[in-house]
């Protein structure tokens, strides 16, 4: 049986892969576990850098495996898989100390629009879609969508999304902010990769610091994110990619970061 999810590190670049083409790589549990432990193993491991989220085939990830899902509806664990998946791939992606780049190359539902939302930046294939879905099986929001939904697109457009679920074209989802970067399908492997290997090249201790600073700020005072970002902006000064920095401009050089 081919790997669900297929990982790979090269030169600070971790690159997760959702390999299962044939089912529009919807989540069964194998894939979950497989996604979720790759993603933990990218967060752990310093040699990474940042991390590619992409996918095989012409979707990147529709959600949960409906298949599957419809032999347990009635049972204890109808929905024990948010808790024991969902939410920690979730926290995987938006937590790592890391920039995560999503390559959307097709459509991306439900779990797929959530795993995508989390990533700090999606390069996003103009032939791609976005559907909320949740509601068109009679469920509410999980990975994350009802938090990072309303903070991309605003609250009322959050609600019209999720309430009446629709395909939302690549163009579309580039005017909403859902896309941060729309290009031509055939360029998309190598654009995403582009971007997430710049990434890792980078400043990696002022990326976590950046993740940290808006997620904080998202949800607290304005005195509030001053402080954090005195406490955050104190630790990237002490960093070596810091000094590096200050010394390749002051050289009219670029500077080499080595992460730390």
């Amino acid at each position: 049986m081919a790997d669900t999810v297929l990982y790979e590190v090269s030169d600070g670049l971790a690159t997760i892969t959702l390999n299962r083409p044939d089912a529009m790589n919807a989540m069964n549990t194998q894939a979950k576990i497989a996604l979720r432990d790759s993603l933990l193993a990218a967060a752990e491991d310093t040699a990474v850098r940042a991390v590619l989220l992409t996918a095989t085939g012409r979707a990147f990830c529709v959600g949960q495996d409906l298949k599957e899902h419809v032999a347990l509806i009635g049972t204890e664990h109808t929905m024990s898989t948010v808790k024991e998946h969902y939410n920690p791939i979730v926290r995987a992606i938006a937590g790592m100390p890391k920039p995560v780049v999503a390559g959307v190359n097709g459509v991306a539902a439900g779990a797929g629009f959530g795993f995508a939302l989390a990533a700090d930046y999606r390069v996003v294939a103009d032939t791609a879609s976005f559907n909320t879905s949740f509601a068109g099986v009679a469920l509410t929001a999980d990975s994350g969508v009802s938090w990072t939904l309303p903070r991309v697109v605003g609250p009322g457009r959050a609600a019209d999304l999720l309430f009446f679920p629709r395909s939302i074209t690549a163009e579309e989802a580039y005017e909403l902010g859902i896309a941060t970067r729309l290009v031509p399908t055939a360029d998309l492997a190598a654009e995403a990769r582009s971007v997430a290997r710049t990434l890792a090249e980078g400043p990696t201790l002022a990326y976590a610091a950046l993740k940290k600073s808006l997620a904080y700020g998202a949800c607290h005072t304005l005195d509030e994110a001053l402080d954090k970002e005195d406490e955050l902006q104190t630790l990237a000064g002490a960093s070596e990619d810091h000094g590096i920095a200050v010394r390749a401009f002051l050289a009219k050089e670029k500077p080499k970061y080595l992460g730390r």
